[in-house]
């Protein structure tokens, strides 16, 4: 397997070296402009005093300004591709070290509070898995992988897309290439609006209203210079007619474009890169046959569109306006504009559908890269007992050299896990490292474990419950609100795994214990699987009301000269000593010790 990190680390010092050279080449070139100017100046006085034509030095001056302009802008962007080349590869080795989180997209856009696990499990925000696994240039392609972990494939889908994941794995050369085409874009391709434009009917239809709109300016120009003026007048009045009549559905055209011209050659440029590339997974030679239609490549009829838009805009040129007025350039364009939604409209979706898949897959596979001791889940048929076993899985939103590993089983015979300790031992970590690592094996993405066999799951999770004013609710309202949901999901077909932390905190202990039991227990009866985290050792005891019976597990922590440690380690059994007082001691809080009679009562 390749070092990410060391192919990283040489590929951004190869690019810094070009950055460095195109500095200093762009610098020289700045010199020779000058020095051709003060030459062309000198040698412009001589050629006064000898009394040639002034015309002759200001071509030669004029000419020579605008050639070597030529080769510093190309110096100039060459710099800073190479420059954005690096930004890409600093932000890789960002998300190898840990210091990504906050540098990039966080998809809040796609935080529903409802959803049964997305706030729980950190997927949407700053130092979020979408923030970690993003690499998407389009806004489609955002919107795909924030679907993919919203909501699990099925079986025969997760498969297909480790294939194409695990394939697009080594492809580090094209995701620079798409990588480098989102920098200079500088914001999401809005692959949205143009889909939603190449949906809707045509404005402009007529065939014949569109050649007279080419041939009358080019009929009044003939007839005006043949000096026949007054049936030049007559067709330019049926000009200023055409004009007039068509103006309205014109202007809906040009206010109703799909993107700007500048988004749609960054997109033909993304589609052109998976044009040329080939593969070998079903899955992306399937979405490699669908890029074509009547001939022409997906990314050859967006160039044209973009062509199209790019020509009617040039139409309000100050220099060119009155010309592009009297030809009726506007409207010529807004027709073509039409004629190709007509062709390629019905195809617009697929390619972008199919394109923000590819960059989804293209996130995982960079995820995957990065990762490379990461496994994909093994997927057990469908048709077996609901089970998950996992050797040495750890949270993929910790770096590698702090996360702390344990096993973990779950089954027919042994659906209920409760997990003890204090907190801050890791009994919440530990549940979102489980529920993180479910949505990225769902998803087809590797997953961080020596490994990890599952069936077909879906979770539920009610970790981060939190009051709303908007709502009116508080947080223990809030809480078996959630806990409802999840025993309601629990009898809806595939298999639930909950993930309950602390549960019913927010009440006292007596009603917190029945509590607790009722929704252990329906969640057990109606088939789901799972683990309640709690520091109420009382809570411990639901373990032997479930059939079959539970397992407890705890975290243990450590008071060391008045300061708390923990070393993350899962242990079976109930948690044995609680150091709360004494850290609470150590804080400098008075917490009186208990007398040997408060003791014997």
């Amino acid at each position: 397997m390749i070092d990410p990190k060391a192919e990283y680390q040489s590929r951004l010092s190869e690019w810094s070296r070009r950055a460095q050279a195109h500095e200093r080449a762009q610098l020289r070139m700045g010199n020779l402009r000058l020095l051709f100017v003060v030459g062309l100046v000198i040698l412009a006085a001589v050629l006064v005093q000898t009394r040639v034509g002034l015309g002759i030095v200001l071509t030669i001056v004029l000419f020579g300004l605008f050639l070597t302009g030529m080769m510093h802008d190309r110096i100039l962007k060459a710099r800073d591709r190479a420059r954005r080349a690096m930004g890409f590869y600093q932000m890789g080795l960002n998300r190898l070290d840990g210091s990504w989180a906050g540098k990039s997209s966080p998809g809040t856009e796609f935080l529903d509070p409802h959803h049964p696990y997305a706030s729980d499990l950190d997927l949407f925000g700053a130092g979020s898995l979408f923030e970690l696994l993003n690499t998407t240039q389009t806004e489609s392609g955002r919107a795909t992988l924030a679907a993919w972990l919203l909501a699990p494939a099925a079986p025969e889908e997760i498969r297909a897309r480790q294939e194409a994941v695990d394939e697009l794995r080594p492809k580090v050369d094209l995701r620079e290439r798409l990588g480098l085409i989102a920098a200079e874009a500088q914001a999401w391709i809005r692959t949205e609006t143009l889909i939603a434009w190449a949906g809707q009917p045509r404005v402009l239809e007529s065939n014949f209203v569109r050649v007279a709109a080419f041939c009358l300016p080019l009929a009044s120009l003939a007839l005006y210079l043949s000096g026949l003026w007054v049936l030049s007048l007559a067709v330019m009045a049926g000009q200023y007619g055409l004009a007039r009549y068509w103006g309205r559905r014109v202007h809906q055209v040009v206010r109703e474009a799909g993107v700007a011209p500048g988004d749609l050659e960054w997109l033909a440029e993304v589609l052109r890169c998976l044009e040329t590339e080939p593969f070998q997974s079903e899955r992306l030679r399937r979405m490699e046959a669908e890029g074509r239609h009547d001939g022409i490549s997906a990314s050859e009829a967006i160039q044209r569109l973009g062509k199209l838009y790019g020509w009617m805009a040039s139409g309000t040129n100050l220099v060119f306006v009155a010309v592009c007025k009297f030809l009726l350039w506007e409207t010529q364009f807004a027709f073509a504009i039409e004629a190709w939604r007509a062709r390629f409209g019905p195809k617009i979706e697929v390619w972008l559908r199919r394109l923000a898949e590819f960059e989804a897959l293209s996130s995982l596979a960079c995820y995957t890269f990065e990762h490379p001791a990461d496994t994909f889940p093994e997927l057990l048929p469908a048709t077996a007992s609901a089970q998950i076993e996992a050797e040495g899985l750890g949270h993929p939103l910790i770096p590698e050299s702090r996360s702390v590993r344990n096993d973990t089983a779950l089954g027919s015979e042994r659906r209920l896990i409760v997990i003890s300790g204090s907190n801050m031992s890791g009994k919440s970590t530990w549940l979102r490292t489980i529920g993180v690592n479910l949505v990225l094996a769902s998803a087809g993405a590797p997953v961080r474990a020596r490994k990890f066999r599952m069936t077909p799951v879906r979770i539920g999770a009610s970790i981060r419950n939190t009051d709303s004013l908007q709502e009116g609710t508080s947080r223990f309202y809030a809480e078996i609100k959630r806990l409802a949901d999840i025993v309601r999901l629990a009898g809806e077909g595939t298999t639930l795994v909950f993930l309950l932390d602390e549960v019913l905190s927010g009440t006292n202990s007596h009603d917190r214990r029945i509590g607790a039991s009722c929704v252990a227990l329906s969640l057990v009866q109606r088939g789901a699987m799972g683990l309640i985290t709690t520091h109420d050792l009382a809570l411990t005891r639901i373990v032997e009301e479930v059939q079959p019976p539970g397992l407890n597990f705890h975290f243990e922590d450590q008071l060391e000269d008045g300061r708390m440690s923990f070393d993350y380690r899962l242990r079976p059994g109930i948690v044995e000593k609680s150091n709360a007082l004494e850290l609470m001691r150590s804080l400098g809080l008075e917490v009186a010790r208990p007398n040997r009679d408060d003791l014997q009562q």
